[in-house]
């Protein structure tokens, strides 16, 4: 917040799963991870990348000190991993 009165905002982007080239589709562990998405899918480097504009742009002018979750609603509710028990379940 030091740095609010020099008008320089200050915040986090903090991508959940994100689905990139070269990742393994298809595995137990995604399934499980799917599990706890609300909205059924890994997130794209274009999700992330949209935040990073609006932070960018005038409308997040009056924005400072906030970390933004972008993650589809995984980890709404709760500050941990699934378990690993979800993942061999």
């Amino acid at each position: 917040m030091e740095l609010a009165e020099a008008r320089i905002n200050v915040n986090c982007i903090a991508p959940g799963y994100i689905q990139v080239d070269g990742a393994v589709p298809d595995t137990e562990i995604n399934r499980a991870l799917l599990e706890n998405i609300p909205w059924g899918r890994f997130g794209t480097p274009a999700d992330v990348a949209e935040m990073a504009l609006f932070l960018a742009s005038s409308a997040a002018d009056y924005v400072t000190g906030e970390v933004f979750a972008v993650n589809g609603g995984a980890f709404a509710g709760r500050m941990y991993f699934p378990s690993a028990a979800a993942v061999t379940a």
